[in-house]
């Protein structure tokens, strides 16, 4: 399986190894010194672009070299009496799991902004490192750096429209970014809510997204419709409901409510000391949500008495 992760990273590799053929294979580094190093005089690589590691397949892998050992050794540069780690993280932390005290390592002379890329591409090849947690390596590589993300395509062997596409997922709201990292949303789904503009209405609709399961064409679909900017409900013309009349306190709960359930809350006050609260919801799911979230259980649809019509309100 290994050769043909190698095969999959193209050129960009090949050319940060200076070589006509390669990959992460020990056969790639011959020239490298190989020795036997105690895992606790290997540090983390400061370049590492991934942010989470799966325990369990770590555990997975430490059961593996508790009976077969290590084949393939990780990658190092020696940084005054330590190590570094370059590749290999996941063996890395696998070993300490086993409780195994020396591992084969690779040595190789590298400096900063070669670790960094070969961090990347290392990380790139496999399937479930997240958009975000790639689109932040690749903006702090250039901001580090410097170059063009053109440049840092044909170094990584990537698309240059790969590069960029990824980079401009992190426009979205820290909210959005964070779903994508814990894959509530995927890449697809981030991607069409760069879409739209304003901060709050990409909120609005990566919350839909997720209250009413939409996939992709459907998210798709509803940023070309057009989602409905945040705002407050429309009240009377009168000065208990101007702005003047609006306690500092009712704004600050307003927006205290707005981010604890998730939803659009408007205070509409009468009097300094008086008002109400309206808050909306677009679907049953929301609904739901916004009821856990203060503490209530709705009964199910079906067990639900008829609403009054408006005239009986």
């Amino acid at each position: 399986m290994s050769s043909v992760k190698g095969r999959r990273l193209g050129r960009g590799l090949e050319a940060l190894l200076g070589r006509e053929e390669g990959g992460f294979e020990p056969s790639s580094y011959e020239g490298a010194e190989l020795i036997q190093v105690s895992v606790d005089q290997v540090d983390a690589n400061p370049f590492q672009p991934r942010r989470q590691f799966d325990p369990a397949e770590i555990a997975a892998l430490a059961d593996s070299l508790r009976q077969h050992g290590m084949i393939q050794p990780i990658i190092v540069r020696a940084v005054g009496l330590r190590y570094q780690l370059i590749a290999g993280e996941r063996r890395l932390r696998a070993s300490i799991e086993a409780q195994l005290h020396e591992i084969p390592a690779r040595v190789l002379d590298l400096d900063d902004q070669r670790v960094f890329e070969l961090a990347m591409v290392e990380n790139l090849q496999r399937e479930d490192l997240n958009a975000v947690d790639k689109a932040t390596a690749f903006k702090d590589y250039l901001g580090r750096y410097g170059g063009t993300q053109e440049e840092l395509a044909g170094r990584l062997g990537l698309d240059r429209s790969t590069v960029s596409n990824l980079i401009r997922l992190l426009e979205l709201p820290e909210e959005v970014l964070g779903a994508v990292r814990s894959n509530q949303i995927t890449q697809g789904h981030a991607r069409a809510l760069l879409g739209l503009v304003e901060t709050e209405t990409r909120i609005v609709a990566y919350r839909r997204v997720v209250t009413e399961h939409l996939s992709v064409r459907q998210t798709e679909a509803l940023v070309t419709t057009g989602v409905p900017t945040p705002s407050r409900p429309r009240v009377r013309k009168d000065p208990a409901h101007s702005a003047e009349a609006r306690a500092p306190h009712f704004h600050h709960f307003e927006q205290a409510l707005n981010e604890r359930l998730g939803a659009t809350v408007a205070v509409r006050a009468r009097t300094p000391d008086r008002g109400q609260i309206v808050i909306d919801f677009h679907s049953r799911d929301e609904l739901d949500r916004i009821a856990r979230a203060i503490g209530l259980e709705l009964p199910a649809p079906e067990s639900q008495p008829a609403l009054p019509a408006p005239e009986e309100l």
